[in-house]
């Protein structure tokens, strides 16, 4: 167990709208894991401190009720503040999902995604492409922020598309100018994805140039102390952990634990980790109403759980195909329960590759201040991964 000092970083104060967020820690939104399941891992291991966003809603399928984005943005009665994350192209769809958010009562506070960098999303315009098309992000929030009313509309973006189209700056004045609460930026471009080593030196940047309203770092926090490394190396108000947290719920408890300056961090046995690994599969049968689908989608968390643990390949094979909890207790039972927390076992977990080329709509950086080629066409209907 590592003991942990009082830290300048514990006086760190974040709000977003009426909320105070404290510590100033707030789960990223990732498609395919931060769901009701997940996030209520997160928070347990917090003790309820700090601020946790749904995975990717996309507006024209909350519009459309879309089944599926429906059972997305059940929160837990616990959940408090609601926060969805919602995507979209199109400014009108935009302004209808808010103001279905906000008539119907689905969430405190609104998150939109402009840092997505997959291609699905950037082909249509969407994610980290769409800061380029600058009065097309003015027209979404200037919807969102509208539509919202009393509800705080916060963004997450990246630097820019890659290193010759930097949009990060514009993009927070821009937010700025509408009425944005807080910035997340991803210390990434698109084109990196997630390789490399995110550039803290934008954080900083952007703290400087919008110091109207709260910036939050995002990007190779994995660990505690990275995050307070992040606050005092960036000046940023607040820290968003996305990948760190794979395979690492406990990881909000440390942070609470480095902001505050009590505590000490965790280092969990495998036999400790099991137990959590056991409870966020059970947590996803009772979500999804069928242990069978619960476990099948817990398998993509295994390898992140056990990173840096004696199990040998064939049993890590043998829990990636387990279909019922019983299967999944058995297989576990069979590991060496006793080992301690690995060194070096916080490294970087989840997708890495970098140096891709990001699709885009056709002719899409041929000028910044052209939007004709959006449309409502090019929203996505689906939400999630």
């Amino acid at each position: 167990m590592t003991t942990l000092a009082p830290s300048p970083a514990s006086l760190a104060k974040l709000s977003i709208g009426p909320y105070s967020v404290q510590p100033p820690v707030v789960l990223a939104p990732m498609a395919g894991i931060t769901n009701a399941p997940f996030r209520t891992l997160c928070r347990e291991f917090s003790g309820g401190k700090g601020l946790f966003v749904s995975e990717m809603i996309t507006t024209r399928a909350l519009v459309e009720r879309n089944e599926k984005t429906m059972q997305l943005i059940h929160f837990d009665a616990s959940e408090t503040p609601r926060s969805i994350q919602l995507y979209g192209v199109d400014p009108v769809t935009v302004g209808k999902a808010v103001r279905m958010i906000v008539d119907e009562n689905l969430a405190d506070h609104i998150d939109l995604n402009f840092g997505c960098p997959v291609p699905k999303v950037t082909r249509k315009g969407g994610g980290s492409a769409l800061p380029y098309k600058r009065p097309l992000l003015r027209a979404i929030l200037h919807e969102a922020v509208t539509g919202a009313g009393d509800l705080p509309v916060t963004m997450k973006m990246r630097k820019g598309i890659d290193d010759d189209h930097i949009t990060f700056l514009d993009a927070g004045r821009i937010a700025v100018d509408e009425g944005v609460t807080a910035i997340a930026l991803h210390g990434r471009t698109a084109a990196q994805h997630y390789g490399g080593t995110a550039d803290w030196d934008a954080i900083a940047r952007l703290k400087e140039h919008v110091p109207e309203i709260p910036v939050l770092g995002n990007g190779d926090i994995w660990s505690a102390d990275d995050a307070l490394r992040m606050v005092r190396e960036t000046g940023c108000d607040g820290v968003v952990v996305g990948r760190g947290c794979l395979g690492r719920p406990w990881l909000f408890g440390d942070l609470v634990a480095a902001f505050e300056g009590t505590g000490s961090y965790a280092a969990p046995t495998l036999r400790e980790v099991a137990a959590v690994m056991r409870r966020h599969a059970e947590l996803l049968g009772e979500w999804i109403g069928d242990e069978t689908r619960g476990v099948i989608d817990f398998r993509k968390h295994v390898a992140w759980y056990l990173k840096g643990f004696a199990v040998g390949s064939e049993m890590r094979k043998k829990l990636a195909i387990t279909s019922s909890l019983a299967e999944l207790d058995a297989q576990l039972a069979e590991l060496d329960l006793d080992q301690p927390w690995p060194v070096g076992a916080d490294g970087p977990r989840g997708r890495t590759s970098g140096n891709n080329r990001v699709v885009l709509p056709d002719g899409w950086l041929k000028d910044p201040y052209d939007c004709a080629g959006i449309s409502a066409e090019a929203e996505l209907d689906t939400s999630g991964g």
